[in-house]
């Protein structure tokens, strides 16, 4: 999978956030939607829910499912050629299933915010207004255009052009980066879907004997400085199509928005629901990838 904006860029590769190993995540995962069950019903419930149905958290989870099913058919293009099949398939749609990962993604995010009723408010409040509705719908829009290659190369080149022309909506994009420290945040996630994929295969390779946690790693932060070239590139193609339509002064509020307590809060909100639920997605593929290389049951 890839990255999104301070909506949609807490996605990268498969998951956000680094370092924890995926044992102990599952351990974060079950106290996040234990925790989140607590608010059920309740008052700070019902505005959890009017959130995400304002930040358009629906469309988006449907928009990275089906990257989901398009990046499982190129994992096994990459490691399996030709032997996965239909239980293949029907593996990886059940770990990408939306509803699930939604419920997950819901509960988590309740668990970072319910304490904070107010800064809840303030972003249902920037967000459900007309330029919020806006930003997420060409977010959205810009991320379902990017499952084709040939879009996202030319949103590359474009940015490039923009880049070397010094355009100041690089500028701008960078700031709005910066303020939610996009990039770092999703190259941790990178390296820590990377590890917990590793995982998931190791594990379930060698049928809960202990692996080399060190040795993979270090493989895997090896990767570090390519990953972040990597989603440097696609952040500022994504950025740069997905903010085309709107204005200088729209952006401008946008990194105001950003630059707030409520914003900062958010944005680590975001990231760290989508760590509990693509964390577990990276985990489940690695075991579903080696049990299909393997030719046992998926």
């Amino acid at each position: 999978m890839r990255p999104t904006s301070l909506l949609l860029t807490v996605v990268i590769a498969l998951g956000p956030v680094a370092g924890i190993p995926v044992l102990a995540q599952t351990q974060a995962q079950t106290q996040a939607q234990t925790q989140g069950s607590d608010i059920a019903g309740g008052p700070v419930a019902a505005k959890i829910t009017e959130l995400t149905e304002t930040m358009k958290i629906g469309p988006l989870f449907v928009v990275l499912g089906e990257e989901g099913i398009a990046y499982g058919k190129s994992l096994e293009a990459d490691m399996f050629p030709g032997s996965g099949g239909a239980r293949w398939d029907a593996a990886v749609a059940a770990i990408y299933d939306v509803p699930a990962l939604r419920q997950r993604f819901d509960a988590a995010l309740g668990d970072q915010l319910a304490a904070d009723p107010a800064a809840i408010a303030e972003m249902i409040a920037f967000f459900g207004s007309d330029l919020g509705q806006r930003i997420l719908s060409l977010e959205i829009d810009a991320r379902r255009a990017f499952l084709d290659d040939g879009v996202e190369e030319a949103a590359q080149v474009t940015a490039d052009t923009m880049r070397a022309e010094g355009n100041p909506r690089i500028d701008l994009i960078t700031r709005l980066a910066d303020a939610n420290d996009l990039i770092e945040m999703n190259v941790a996630g990178s390296l820590t879907g990377s590890l917990a994929f590793l995982q998931g295969m190791t594990r379930e390779g060698l049928q809960g004997s202990d692996a080399d946690e060190n040795q993979m790693m270090s493989d895997v932060w090896s990767q570090e400085d390519q990953v972040r070239t990597d989603t440097t590139t696609w952040l500022y193609s994504y950025l740069a199509l997905a903010y085309q339509p709107l204005s200088d002064a729209d952006l401008e509020a946008y990194i105001a928005f950003s630059e707030t307590p409520a914003g900062q809060k958010l944005n680590t909100a975001l990231f760290s629901a989508f760590e509990v639920v693509f964390t577990q997605v990276s985990y489940d593929l690695g075991r579903a990838a080696i049990r299909a290389m393997q030719g046992s049951d998926i």
